[in-house]
């Protein structure tokens, strides 16, 4: 770590020196309307769209400086990441429009990102780093259309930092703060973050690489009762990654990808309420190894792409075993591949189509206390069709409709559809929209196929249903949208256990469960030099989805440029009561608890020293230092400071 330090803080002061003279008094920027690609691979307008899209800039990014990204994403309006201000080993938990992990669909660059050997099918969003981000875009509700398996309540589409324009550039970034929880006031740095990256624009050859290092210690996963000390679980993470391009010609283009993340940390039994959780043996580690490459070809009236990938997750388990007093070793192996062929072509100067076909192969192997799996006998495959019809006019009504049609080497064949009209009045500055679309949630491998697995297991689906405006006033600086949701799904996946043979397994849930709510956002620019944001979630869901969800949830941000050096911003974050549930371990019985809401007031300020070149921050988090309980047991963030600086070189 201290040559880490030493190696940064040089660099500084060698671009410090040599940039002083380089530094401009003022630089051009270009407004663009926002161009988004969720909703149908391809850019386009936002205005065009007619889907629920939540995009969050590299800029934006830049202003949540001492954020994680799980932290980043919970402000978003639907968005609950459970965990979020716990230790920084906890798992995640994602909580979109009254859903949970499985029905999250992340996608990388293009490539859905998942863990086969998970109980839950999910990638893990603590393997990423801000740094490493140059944008993301959230498309709340159906989307199985376009992105199959798992799109059920949202895709979070993430873009990694790509090539500048320059021949040689680079970043370099370093920050230190302290890691406390309420009852600790420790200011010595307790929790680290550093990296750099080269990027450049040689000819038609593009290329980006990078690493990135973050530690933190001081908190215990489990919250100590009163008057006790747990010990520490520490958390490390580390990112290589790189991205390489070639510009064949006008008309064709290629752009491989690899990257590799790596986290290790310490974690506690699950909390029982015993107070006998704590423990200093349990670690864990996950790697994910993922690499592809991505050819595009464009023609008169469209384009071509193709997306191949490989991923493999391995996860490694050292557990305490309270039983026979030793340590269990335990390790889960996935790997996927998924190739996505598909075209944009254009029939008319309005109407354009999307088709493609989708491959994804899975297998997982374990090796626990309790037996092993083999690769080849936990393994599925699908292969997914699809067309996509979007047809914009110029009297202001848009349509984007689709269908998928899904099969499964398990399951068989399933089908989804999307029809997602929109309207931009002529006479106001209102934009009306709606959409009805299917998705579908594919048993994970553990569900199918582990001791507990059950291969009759049909996949979920669930349909959706949306209303929702969007309107500009003031021109344009005062934006303000809502939408309300409704959701049913069905076969969901539930765990059952025979009160007689106490045999148990993975089943799908009679019945039918909803979800419903409504999502309001509003951006004013109030002055130039001052902008309001502010978010508001109602959320209901029937009894048996009803956990860790918030029924309420509001978001406020204020931003300040003072000059063009100087920015300021102040957030307040708001959740609902929860109700959450644990395992008595007193009476072996789980119980029902209402988590109490909570309140946290964010601050940033940030000082731009040379401009578009050295960047220091320092930012606080929790600054009323308040003590509240995200999940049940375990600790959460108090009031914590952090410094650094950013270097573009």
């Amino acid at each position: 770590m201290k040559k880490n330090l030493w190696g940064i803080c040089a660099l500084t002061a060698w671009v410090s020196a040599v940039s002083y003279a380089q530094q401009s008094d003022s630089t051009r920027v270009d407004q663009l309307d926002e161009v988004v690609i969720s909703d149908t691979k391809f850019a386009q307008r936002k205005e065009k769209s007619g889907k629920v899209i939540v995009k969050i800039s590299r800029e934006s990014l830049e202003q949540r400086k001492g954020q994680t990204l799980a932290q980043v994403l919970s402000t978003v309006a639907g968005v609950e990441i459970n965990g979020n201000q716990s230790a920084n080993g906890k798992n995640l938990g994602y909580y979109v429009r009254g859903g949970r992990n499985q029905q999250v669909l992340i996608v990388i660059d293009g490539v859905p990102v998942t863990d086969p050997s998970g109980i839950s099918f999910e990638f893990d969003l603590r393997l990423l780093a801000v740094d490493q981000i140059e944008s993301i875009e959230i498309m709340k509700g159906a989307a199985s259309t376009l992105y199959g398996t798992g799109a059920a309540t949202a895709v979070i589409n993430i873009t990694t930092k790509g090539a500048g324009k320059k021949a040689l550039q680079g970043q370099a970034y370093l920050n230190i703060g302290s890691n406390n929880s309420a009852a600790q006031s420790t200011i010595n740095g307790q929790e680290f973050n550093q990296g750099f990256s080269v990027n450049g624009t040689s000819g038609g050859f593009t290329y980006q690489a990078g690493v990135n290092s973050t530690e933190s210690g001081n908190l215990s996963q489990l919250a100590p009762p009163a008057g006790q000390t747990y010990e520490e679980d520490r958390f490390s993470r580390l990112n290589y990654h790189g991205k390489f391009g070639y510009k064949v010609s006008s008309r064709f283009r290629w752009e491989a990808f690899a990257q590799v993340d790596r986290i290790a940390n310490d974690y506690d039994q699950a909390f029982d309420n015993t107070g006998t959780g704590d423990t200093p043996i349990n670690t864990t580690t996950s790697e994910q190894t993922r690499w592809g490459f991505t050819p595009t070809l464009s023609f008169r009236k469209g384009e071509l792409k193709l997306i191949a990938a490989y991923s493999k997750v391995v996860r490694r388990y050292d557990e305490f075993n309270a039983w026979s007093g030793t340590t269990d070793a335990s390790e889960y192996a996935g790997r996927s591949v998924n190739v996505d062929l598909f075209s944009k072509y254009a029939l008319t100067d309005k109407l354009y189509l999307v088709a493609g076909t989708q491959y994804q192969f899975h297998d997982m192997q374990t090796q626990t206390p309790f037996g092993a799996q083999r690769r080849e006998a936990t393994k599925f495959a699908l292969v997914d069709p699809y067309i996509t019809l979007v047809w914009t006019t110029a009297w202001g009504g848009n349509v984007n409709a689709g269908a998928r049609w899904n099969h499964h080497s398990e399951y068989g064949n399933n089908w989804v559809y999307n029809i997602n009209p929109s309207y931009q009045l002529k006479s106001l500055p209102v934009k009306l929209f709606s959409s009805v679309s299917t998705a579908f949630v594919t048993p994970s491998l553990f569900q199918l196929y582990s001791p507990f697995g059950n291969t009759q297991l049909k996949p979920e689906t669930n349909r959706t249903v949306e209303l929702g405006a969007e309107a500009q006033f003031l021109q344009k600086k005062l934006r303000v949208s809502a939408v309300g949701f409704y959701r049913e799904q069905v076969d969901s996946f539930g765990f059952f256990t025979d009160p007689v043979t106490f045999n148990s397994n993975y089943i799908n849930i009679t019945g039918l469960n909803k979800a419903r709510g409504v999502e309001a956002d509003m951006v004013w620019q109030v002055h130039k030099k001052v902008q309001v944001t502010a978010n508001y979630t109602f959320t209901q869901v029937d009894e048996a989805l009803n956990r860790l969800i918030p029924k309420h949830k509001a978001n406020i941000g204020l931003d300040i440029t003072p000059s063009s050096r100087w920015f300021i911003n102040v957030n307040y974050h708001y959740v609902d009561t929860r109700r959450d549930l644990f395992f008595d371990g007193a009476t072996f019985a789980t119980t029902a608890v209402d988590l109490s809401a909570y309140r946290l007031f964010y601050g940033l300020v940030k000082y731009e020293v040379f401009k578009n070149q050295l960047t220091l921050f320092a930012a606080v988090t929790n600054i009323q230092n308040a003590n509240f309980t995200e999940t049940i047991g375990y600790t959460t963030r108090g009031r914590n400071f952090s410094i650094g600086l950013n270097l573009n070189l």
